[in-house]
């Protein structure tokens, strides 16, 4: 029978929930500013790494801190906000049209 730490898990769901929310409202943020630059490739670019770095260097430090339950409680927390961003964003893309047509 394997042993769940379960304690552990908590700890990385409630990190990777806040972790992730902040990194999918980051990439909301800088795709709206990328969009309004003439060179949007490097802001979106920049915005990629710094989240990217980030949201690994959070989860290296919860898998030393929790161990692989921990890690396994944050990659899920990641999917989970995953899901809900991605229909938040396909249910407010219905409801504005393209170019601010009406």
């Amino acid at each position: 029978m394997i042993l769940v730490n379960w304690s552990a898990v908590g700890l990385g769901l409630v990190v990777g929930i806040a972790v992730s929310t902040v990194f999918f409202i980051g990439l909301s943020v800088g795709i709206r500013y990328a969009l309004r630059t003439q060179n949007p490739i490097k802001l979106i670019s920049l915005s990629a790494i710094v989240r990217i770095a980030v949201l690994l260097g959070v989860a290296w430090f919860v898998a030393e801190q929790g161990g692989l339950w921990a890690a396994l409680g944050y990659a899920v927390a990641f999917f989970i906000v995953r899901l809900i961003a991605t229909n938040v964003a396909s249910v407010a893309s219905t409801d504005t049209p393209a170019g601010g047509a009406r």
